[in-house]
């Protein structure tokens, strides 16, 4: 995988359902070019600056560009750099000729000052108790954004289910995965049963929780009725979630009870006599 840190000078294409972007980027370690870029930059704005990580690609019809895998914002450490992002558009309330004027009298503490006492900001001329307001919320909202966006990555969900999440959940989105990351595999399209068990595993969630089996379970039903198969023997169903899940059997007949408790799966004695499964 490379890396591309530079600045993103602005963005050509934005759908605002999935976060996939089409951008001009440029780069200290290519001095003459203006890089294309795509990929998901769902939080990322016109003047920031960036930490890619991807693949340089070659597209038939534009040429070279670099596929983005993730990426980090990075502040900017010059006041050319700070002027642009925060003239970018990032915050509702601040536009390039306000930016300029933040950026004239705070300097490189301006985002410091966004930060920390948003209210030093009506010293600014033009910048009034509304204004102050009205960037004390854009500020937030944006915040909340990257954090969610910086721990999901941090915990290898890949930017593609990173905004997913978000859309999904917005600000509940880390409390909602910390407790039940498996929920993501019932409300969220394209992320399935693994997927939400390996978030799972990172977060350090135990193998034998309760959300994990029954999770599991309705996986294991799914990809049956997938097949075909419009309902399971008891016993084939504890076997098949033993060999996925790696429980016993005890553990998975407790999930088992609870979906059946839930009204999430039925159970009917069909005249067959159940196997007793091996302990």
């Amino acid at each position: 995988m490379d890396t591309l840190k530079g600045i993103l000078e602005r963005i050509v294409f934005e759908n605002p359902e999935t976060g996939y972007t089409i951008a001009r980027f440029t780069s200290r370690d290519y001095p003459n070019e203006l890089i294309t870029v795509v990929g998901n930059l769902m939080s990322a704005n016109a003047g920031e600056s960036l930490l890619l990580n991807g693949w340089w690609v070659s597209n038939p019809q534009y040429g070279r560009q670099f596929k983005i895998e993730a990426y980090e914002t990075i502040l900017p450490a010059t006041i050319v750099g700070l002027r642009k992002y925060l003239g970018s558009g990032l915050i509702k309330g601040i536009g390039p000729v306000m930016a300029a004027r933040i950026v004239t009298h705070f300097g490189l503490d301006a985002m410091d000052i966004i930060e920390r006492t948003p209210d030093k900001l009506s010293a600014v001329s033009g910048i009034g108790k509304k204004r102050v307001e009205m960037i004390k919320r854009a500020w937030e909202a944006q915040r909340e954004i990257k954090n969610v966006m910086l721990f999901l990555q941090s915990n290898n969900v890949s930017t593609t289910h990173a905004v997913k999440i978000y859309k999904t959940y917005e600000n509940e989105s880390i409390p909602i995965v910390r407790e039940n990351p498996y929920r993501l595999a019932d409300d969220i399209y394209g992320i399935g049963f693994k997927t939400a068990d390996t978030i799972a595993q990172k977060l350090g969630m135990d193998k034998e929780s309760p959300h994990r089996v029954m999770a599991g379970l309705k996986y294991v039903l799914s990809e049956k009725a997938d097949d075909g198969h419009v309902f399971l023997y008891r016993h084939e169903l504890i076997s098949a979630c033993q060999e996925m899940l790696e429980l016993p059997p005890d553990a998975i007949e407790i999930g088992i009870a609870e979906l059946i408790t839930k009204a999430e799966i039925i159970s009917e004695n069909v005249g067959q006599p159940t196997p007793t499964s091996p302990r």
